[in-house]
């Protein structure tokens, strides 16, 4: 199927194509936004892209036109049928790959991907944006950018705002996020309810960690520091560490004794993690 007639045949299907609120389905209806996501990641002729929810094509189409291989993952069947006929010529050659699976039972590995030899660029339903984030992210085979378009609001509290979150801390140990571009509710079909915004994580790797144990107790330490969040963080982590140490620790990295998490940058969460790596728990924590 040649290229000039994927938008007349993408707009055909859209009509008639009932969306499935329990799949997050927002499909995109112009070529505008797809464009600003390939744009962000950089993306090129040789590279490897994977595609979460691909829908109607609108993001695939302009992903295959850069010369890119394109990796498909769709849970519906529906749109399945669609894509197959819209991307024949791409499918045949090899281009694009199309799989009919779920998001949630993701492995890179399967995919026959390489750490840090493809990318994400994804148009994703907001339910799932957390558990993609981290699915990606810490996996040992890591994307080299990932690119969502995401639910303005989160993008928002990952790349701009000045208070750190659980979800900020837990994107800004693997990569470098960004706020790319607002985008509008108009610009898909049907219309959300919020608008969405593109993100874009760079500089993406496992540096931070020296081993899996050591990223498990960072996220834990997040977890318990981030626990009552009215409450200073010295006195959150005390309830499975000894107050003493930690109070000897905060004043080494620098930190005030009343400080809250949402103020500790994320060098200084690595620091704590490697410090309380070495350090006994409380029994009664256990």
């Amino acid at each position: 199927m040649k290229r000039t007639q994927h938008k007349h045949d993408e707009e055909a299907v859209g009509e008639k194509f009932a969306h499935k609120k329990s799949l997050g389905q927002n499909f995109l209806t112009s070529d505008v936004v797809p464009n600003w996501l390939v744009a962000a990641g950089g993306v090129t002729a040789g590279d490897t892209i994977l595609e979460i929810g691909p829908g109607t094509g609108a993001l695939t189409k302009i992903l295959l036109k850069t010369g890119a291989k394109v990796i498909a993952l769709e849970a519906d069947t529906r749109a399945i049928t669609i894509l197959e006929p819209l991307f024949t010529e791409e499918i045949k050659t090899g281009q694009l790959t199309l799989i009919h699976g779920d998001a949630r039972e993701l492995s890179i590995s399967a995919l026959g991907l390489a750490h840090q030899q493809f990318k994400v660029v994804a148009n994703i339903p907001y339910y799932l944006s957390g558990f993609l984030l981290r699915t990606l992210l810490e996996n040992p085979i890591q994307p080299s950018k990932l690119v969502f378009l995401m639910q303005k609001e989160v993008v928002n509290r990952i790349a701009r705002d000045t208070k750190e979150s659980i979800l900020s801390l837990s994107v800004k140990a693997f990569g470098v996020p960004k706020y790319v571009k607002t985008v509008t509710r108009g610009h898909f079909n049907p219309p959300p309810k919020v608008d969405s915004a593109i993100l874009l994580i760079s500089d993406i790797s496992l540096d931070n960690f020296s081993d899996t144990n050591e990223q498990n107790l960072y996220f834990e330490l997040l977890h318990l520091g981030f626990g009552q969040k009215r409450k200073q963080m010295l006195s959150n982590l005390a309830h499975s560490y000894d107050r003493s140490t930690l109070e000897r620790i905060f004043t080494e990295l620098g930190l005030k004794l009343d400080i809250r998490a949402e103020t500790v940058p994320l060098s200084s969460w690595l620091t704590l993690t490697k410090k309380l790596a070495v350090t006994p728990k409380l029994h009664s924590a256990n």
